[in-house]
């Protein structure tokens, strides 16, 4: 293996889309957000007075795994990667019931289901955007791996 990079295929050669960095950002947000989250209910279940322990602790390590996927694909998103979009979709699909549920609380949930209910959709369509797809090099259905049928 060689240390030069080998080139862009032709699909991905050029600037970045702006689609595609808003969806990485989007991507990096939530999880950064999981990870703020996470790091809370640690703290809280460790050093604050939680009324199960074990569930805060576990609950805050989950969060902060959780993150690894979202900010993972933002990444990858970033890199141009064609694999990281499977990711930042699945993240987007997760983040959607999540969202359907803070809206059924009746508290300060509800502007936080908003929000998520927002960033997903939006980065839904993004993601499936045409110039998306066609800056990370993947081919649509139809088309031949050595090009268009």
């Amino acid at each position: 293996m060689t240390s030069e990079q080998t080139p862009a295929p032709e699909e991905t050669a050029g600037p970045r889309p702006r689609r595609l960095t808003y969806a990485a950002a989007l991507a990096a947000l939530e999880g950064l957000a999981l990870v703020v989250g996470g790091v809370w209910m640690l703290v809280e279940g460790l050093a604050g007075d939680p009324d199960d322990r074990q569930t805060a602790v576990t609950g805050g390590i989950t969060l902060v795994v959780l993150a690894l996927l979202p900010l993972l694909a933002a990444r990858g998103l970033l890199a141009r990667r064609g694999w990281s979009r499977g990711p930042a979709v699945i993240t987007q699909i997760l983040a959607l019931p999540v969202a359907y549920n803070l809206l059924q609380a009746d508290s300060v949930a509800i502007p936080a289901g908003i929000a998520l209910a927002v960033v997903a959709v939006a980065a839904l369509v993004l993601l499936v955007n045409p110039a998306t797809t066609q800056a990370l090099g993947i081919k649509g259905p139809g088309r031949a791996q050595d090009g268009e049928r």
